[in-house]
């Protein structure tokens, strides 16, 4: 969901512009035509894993656990934003801020006791912020996210940690909603064109303390793209990315209003390796099951409190999806990013745990929770 559903940087909309327009030296934004996202369209790949520059908002974020030489877990998480400014569209001038390119990166350490993490922003162009729109290649400085061979590869320099990974998927995309066409909101027209690559075979290098080592592990990528706005009574969402350690996968979101009540919610939930079937291209294309809103169920459990914005968030969950229950624990429970020098927000977004409830022989996961707008309600235009 945004990192499923409706994007922080599209969230973050007002902050994103008064920037853009502060770059530009002047003017006021034009009416933009945005591309629509409408049903019945096909998702066609390699095409889809490329930019699409005529849409208002657009990620790539990839989530996961990594494993240290010694056993120990740490999570990790980099996503880059896309965001079409609506100005300066008519300005031929290669400084107007047509589009901008954001990047938020983090290590969750339990060793630690708090998220690391970084941020990058800038206008496209000059050889600084990059997108491709044939394939998966974005780039803002000397951090990128691309398509490289049939793996992916994610490249991060921060001030408290840097990686070098490898991500290979083991199955074609995962499409969310109707074959891909994601919504968020009983008016269908807020929308998005989702879809999701979990499973993906993590190897590479981290580095912490100035010290390189190698990992393994597991993620999670989701690429999204829209351009609506959310809903007026949209407080926030929370969305979760699981692997299941059959080799399933589990995506579910709901939007909240500010009661913390819910306003839509959607899952999908992919079979298990043993369950999957011939997809005729030298994959295997698992089975999906696409959830409706009234089969998914978020339960918070336990609450925290951040000592440095004061934010309570549920950190333990129940969710439920059709006839089953999961449990959601957190690797840690400081996992709150704040990124108001990018996109304007702060939220929380953690490595956890999953296991199902009521069944000893059910399959448990590792994935990661997204939550924004326990703060501040999220801003929408």
């Amino acid at each position: 969901m945004k990192r499923r559903g409706f994007l922080l940087a599209l969230a973050a909309f007002p902050a994103l512009r008064a920037w853009a327009a502060g770059q530009a030296g002047a003017g006021q934004e034009q009416a933009t035509a945005f591309a629509p996202v409408l049903p019945g369209r096909q998702l066609v790949f390699p095409r889809d894993h490329g930019a699409h520059p005529d849409f208002r908002t657009e990620w790539w974020y990839a989530t996961g656990w990594l494993k240290l030489a010694d056993g120990s877990p740490l999570g990790f998480q980099i996503t880059f934003f896309r965001v079409r400014t609506g100005i300066g569209e008519d300005n031929p001038s290669a400084f107007a801020p047509r589009q901008l390119l954001l990047a938020h990166a983090a290590i969750a350490d339990p060793r630690h006791g708090r998220l690391r993490h970084d941020q990058r922003s800038a206008r496209s162009g000059f050889g600084r912020a990059t997108y491709a729109q044939e394939t998966t290649d974005v780039r803002v400085g000397d951090w990128r996210f691309a398509l490289v061979g049939d793996s992916y590869r994610a490249e991060v320099r921060g001030e408290e940690f840097a990686y070098a990974l490898n991500l290979r998927p083991d199955a074609p995309p995962l499409l969310n909603g109707k074959a891909g066409f994601s919504v968020k909101a009983p008016d269908p027209r807020h929308a998005s064109y989702y879809y999701s690559r979990p499973q993906l075979a993590v190897s590479g290098t981290l580095s912490l303390d100035g010290r390189a080592q190698p990992v393994s592990g597991r993620a999670w990528l989701d690429h999204e793209w829209s351009s609506e706005l959310l809903p007026t009574a949209a407080q926030g969402w929370d969305w979760i990315g699981i692997n299941l350690d059959d080799g399933g996968a589990l995506m579910a979101f709901r939007l909240r209003d500010h009661r913390q009540g819910t306003l839509w919610a959607a899952a999908t939930l992919r079979a298990a390796a043993s369950a999957r079937g011939a997809d005729g291209a030298g994959q295997r294309a698992p089975a999906s099951e696409i959830l409706a809103p009234e089969a998914v169920e978020f339960v918070p459990l336990r609450q925290w409190r951040s000592p440095r914005t004061g934010i309570e968030y549920p950190v333990e969950w129940r969710i439920r999806v059709g006839r089953r229950s999961f449990r959601l624990l957190p690797l840690l429970d400081d996992q709150e990013l704040d990124s108001r020098r990018s996109t304007g927000a702060i939220y929380w977004e953690g490595a956890v745990r999953l296991q199902e409830e009521g069944r000893e022989d059910g399959p448990g996961g590792r994935g990661y929770l997204e939550m924004t707008g326990y703060g501040e309600r999220i801003r929408v235009g």
